[in-house]
Formats: structure tokens, C-alpha cells, sequence
């Protein structure tokens, strides 16, 4: 990288962002933090950065080869990126392809059911109100996006869904759930930011339905780090 990292911006839950001397750049730094249930539960996964960046890396490089625009630049080393300054847009966008975690409980159904076509969630990012579930009308009223925003925003998540459920099931995993954010470019222009990693999906092996994701942190199933290492294993063994 030939810009210097400057003054820390932001601390999040998984990241710390820096400005950099390229106005155009942040410099990205994953933690081994883990949080689950909205923060009410803390912790820490040994070499949790380390695993979330490259897993990141080698995704979003997936996603941009196959035309999702996204705010990846390059790994500088094992816990930073290198990514373009964009504004995060105040959502999350789910696409669950099964039942699963909230909306399984929500709807009191039981987890695993094949949700065909897969449904499209929007949670609105407060953290003090909870990330709430929220609808394209609320988007709307609120102007977190314009109408058109929003189409374009749900498009590009189905886009991801597809590539990405193709991609895991090649390397023996069922994508059950995942969740991504969207950055506005200076320009306007609306790109995948964030990260894709086990703690933003729900991956189950394709074989034996074990969880690989997050969900062991949350739920207390052990075998944390081994889940991660062995999604980085078969991602590098099917992308790198």
C-alpha cells in the first residue's frame, strides 16, 4: 500500500477503521472480538481477524471476478485490508435461503426449512434500538435509500446469494443465511462493503448439517476456531 495509515476513525464490533493518505482509502484492521445477541454476549475467538480477512479476501475477489462491485482493494497483511471510503448505508441486508436463528424463532418454525424463492430481510442499523426488522417502506420514509436505491440494494443481494451459494456448495457447505451491508462510493454509487465471513453467514456442512459459522460462539457448541479454520481451508482449497 503506498498511502500511510492515519488516525483511527471508528472502532466496531469486528473492526477498527483508519483514514489513510489517499482520501479514496480506509485501512481496515479485523479483531478476534465476537459479539452475539446485539452485543449482550462478549467474547474472543482466537485468530478470528486473521481467519475473517482472508476469508473476506478471497470472497469479495470471487464476488468482483463475477461483477459485484465491492469496496475490497487488497490484504495488506494478516489482520488489515486495504478498502475504498464509502458510506455505510444504515442497513442490514439478509438473504436466508433456510430458516434459521431469528426468523425461525420469530415464526416459531423449526430451523432448516428450504424458503423458496429465499427471502429478503432488511434490519435497520441502530444498535440501541436492536438492528429492528424493518420494510422498503420504512426505508423509504426514513430516506435511508431512495425507491430506486432499494430495488438496487435487493437485486445486487440476490446477485450475491446466487454466486455465493453456488461457491460454498463447491466447497461442501449449504449457505443458510447471510448478511451484508452496502457503501455509497463518493460518487453516488452503491457497492458491497463490510466483510462475508463465518460471522456474518450461517454455513452448515453439506454432509453432516454441522454448524461452520458463528453460531457455535452464540449457542456455546465449542469447536469455535476449528469451524472457522476449516471454512478458510476449503475456500483457499476452491478459490486461491
Amino acid at each position: 500500500m503506498d498511502a500511510q495509515v492515519l488516525e483511527q476513525l471508528y472502532e466496531g464490533k469486528a473492526k477498527k477503521v483508519f483514514k489513510t493518505t489517499d482520501p479514496d482509502l480506509y485501512y481496515l484492521e479485523y479483531k478476534d472480538d465476537a459479539t452475539a445477541f446485539n452485543g449482550e454476549k462478549k467474547g474472543q475467538i482466537h485468530d478470528k481477524g486473521v481467519m475473517n480477512n482472508e476469508i473476506t479476501s478471497l470472497i469479495f475477489e470471487y464476488l468482483a471476478k463475477n461483477g459485484v462491485p465491492n469496496h475490497f482493494v487488497e490484504r495488506v497483511d494478516d489482520r488489515h485490508q486495504v478498502v475504498k471510503k464509502v458510506t455505510i448505508v444504515p442497513l442490514e441486508v439478509i438473504i436466508r435461503n433456510r430458516t434459521a436463528g431469528s426468523m425461525a424463532k420469530r415464526l416459531g418454525l423449526e430451523e432448516g426449512l428450504l424458503l423458496e424463492p429465499p427471502v429478503l430481510d432488511f434490519c435497520y442499523k441502530k444498535d440501541e434500538l436492536g438492528d429492528p426488522l424493518i420494510n422498503n417502506d420504512h426505508i423509504i420514509a426514513l430516506k435511508l435509500a431512495t425507491p430506486d436505491e432499494v430495488k438496487e440494494i435487493s437485486a445486487m443481494a440476490y446477485r450475491i446469494n446466487a454466486l455465493l451459494q453456488k461457491l460454498f456448495l463447491e466447497c461442501g457447505l449449504i449457505l443458510v443465511d447471510f448478511k451484508v451491508e452496502i457503501g455509497r462510493l463518493p460518487s453516488g454509487a452503491l457497492i458491497l462493503a463490510d466483510e462475508i465471513s463465518p460471522d456474518t453467514c450461517r454455513l452448515w456442512d453439506a454432509k453432516t448439517l454441522e454448524k461452520m459459522d458463528k453460531d457455535r460462539f452464540r449457542r456455546d457448541l465449542g469447536r469455535v476456531e476449528e469451524a472457522y479454520i476449516e471454512v478458510l481451508k476449503r475456500l483457499r482449497s476452491e478459490l486461491a
